[in-house]
């Protein structure tokens, strides 16, 4: 397998980690812990966050030397630029397109948008994060 490849299959494998660590954690606190869904959803978009940083800090981009509260905090700055994307999409959808059905909300927002807001986090986490040398794949992107 080439690096580009190597690259974004732990890129791909961090992030389904992260997504069933907040899926888990989101479903817990809105049932049996009795979280309101907003308060949920923060606290399991940090469980995430965290879960793909550290699979990314130590998997991925592990001879990379960005660590620390700074490149966590652009992390989580660039997972929430992604969650804006697929709000975004799903806004454009729903209330600019008229496209109301729960299929279409679920088109919209959890494939449309999660394939943009992967590129974007793709993107943002290997150019902004984990920039420095060290890195698994050889694209500059």
């Amino acid at each position: 397998m080439n690096a580009d490849r190597r690259e974004l299959a732990g890129f791909a494998a961090a992030g389904l980690l992260a997504y069933a660590a907040d899926l888990a954690l989101f479903s817990w606190l809105r049932g049996p812990a009795a979280l309101d869904p907003l308060t949920a959803k923060s606290l399991s978009f940090v469980a995430g966050c965290t879960v793909a940083y550290l699979g990314n800090a130590l998997g991925t981009y592990r001879h990379a030397r960005a660590t620390g509260i700074r490149a966590y905090a652009v992390f989580v700055a660039v997972n929430g630029a992604g969650a804006l994307v697929q709000l975004l999409c799903l806004t454009v959808s729903h209330y600019g397109l008229g496209l109301t059905s729960q299929r279409a909300d679920t088109v919209s927002g959890a494939v449309v948008g999660m394939a943009l807001a992967s590129l974007v986090r793709f993107w943002g986490t290997r150019t902004l994060v984990f920039r420095a040398g060290g890195r698994v794949g050889s694209w500059t992107g």
